[in-house]
């Protein structure tokens, strides 16, 4: 039985944070920075007069509390009880003119949290994301940077089946992970899947109070013919705010979760985005496993990235690695990159800027014969 399995990283469904959207990538970074900035502010224990001050200069900067979905916020502060005396800030003036006054002082004088504000993507983009599923039209798909497991749903019945045409998967899962942005790991498959577990609760060696995983490692026991198949999907740290040796931390974490499925069932493969590139010290520890990368497989004669323009081997992040007992059953391995709008890349006819392509990740697919 020939079964294709698949990662593709969706860059969200349906809405897409705005920071994520901006063209300029200097922007970007400045928002994002923005962000993970206020989110430390935000955990004090006690806010100092001028961690207030700066708390509040970057929600003024970012419009933090603005509820206007005709043109969000890039970041937004969401108090759950604001002006009842237990709320981080109140405001006074409007338009350019409004002033933040941070009141709280510290975490406990309030409830709520800081999140990147968000709106609805265009429908063609959208399309444009189920066109790159569509025609890939794996068996197994592991899904990327998704909102939720109902999104993905709707994503399978209203654009795969309803706009596409396309049979939709039967089967689809996804257990919400760290990531505060609402960007997790889930699956889609042709095939049962009898069993998850979960690795959320996982901490880091180094830091046992922290949680370890950015996202999940969740391991998703799919039913075939013969043994079970065992896909961990991951979403490693990424480059942003950069920190190689917690991306290595969780790298070998996924290593001790691969070897204890091996136990289960021969039929493992790790899958995602593992945002580093073949010769760093987090991929050769998966590496040192064992497990074999499905791009180094002679039947495969793409580019050699997987994000971006995918012209280097720099901009390979997102993975199949295959064990041991897997990979003499590879029959082909592919990578569909036309829905980048990049360079070199011949798109779809559909995807006509950045602002329109299904994600800047191309989806990596490889057939086995099970």
């Amino acid at each position: 039985m020939s079964v294709r399995i698949a990662t593709f990283n969706m860059e969200n469904v349906f809405r897409r944070p705005t920071a994520f959207r901006l063209a300029e990538t200097a922007k970007r970074e400045e928002v994002l920075s923005d962000f993970a900035k206020l989110v430390t502010l935000l955990d004090l224990p006690v806010y100092q007069e001028v961690d207030k001050k700066e708390i509040a200069r970057i929600i003024e900067k970012h419009r933090a509390y603005a509820i206007d979905p005709q043109n969000p916020p890039p970041i937004y502060v969401n108090q759950s009880r604001p002006g009842k005396g237990s709320g981080l800030f109140r405001t006074s003036g409007s338009g350019k003119d409004t002033k933040v006054e941070v009141t709280a002082d510290g975490r406990t004088g309030w409830a709520g949290w800081a999140e990147l504000g968000q709106d609805d993507l265009d429908l063609n983009v959208v399309r444009n994301t189920g066109r790159v599923v569509s025609e890939v039209d794996a068996d197994i798909l592991l899904t990327v940077e998704v909102e939720d497991r109902l999104t993905l749903e709707r994503f399978n019945t209203q654009v795969l089946a309803g706009a596409l045409g396309r049979r939709p998967y039967p089967y689809n899962l996804l257990i919400d992970g760290n990531d505060p942005r609402g960007i997790d790991i889930g699956i889609l498959s042709r095939h049962p899947i009898t069993s998850v577990r979960t690795h959320l609760f996982d901490t880091d060696p180094e830091h046992p109070d922290e949680r370890l995983f950015s996202r999940d490692c969740p391991e998703f026991e799919i039913q075939l013919d013969g043994s079970p198949l065992v896909v961990l999907g991951n979403h490693l740290k990424s480059k942003f705010n950069d920190d190689p040796e917690l991306r290595l931390a969780q790298a070998r974490r996924v290593a001790e979760i691969y070897r204890a499925a091996s136990e289960r069932t021969p039929h493992v493969l790790v899958a995602g985005d593992l945002n580093d590139d073949p010769a760093s010290a987090a991929t050769q520890e998966l590496r040192e496993t064992g497990l074999r990368d499905v791009m180094s497989h002679p039947s495969y004669h793409g580019e050699p990235g997987t994000h971006g323009d995918c012209h280097s081997e720099h901009d390979k992040i997102d993975y199949v690695l295959l064990s041991p007992s897997l990979w003499p059953e590879v029959q082909h391995v592919g990578l569909e990159t036309r829905g980048l709008f990049a360079p070199g890349i011949k798109s779809f006819d559909t995807v006509t800027s950045k602002t329109d392509a299904a994600s800047d990740h191309a989806a990596l697919y490889v057939d086995l014969d099970l």
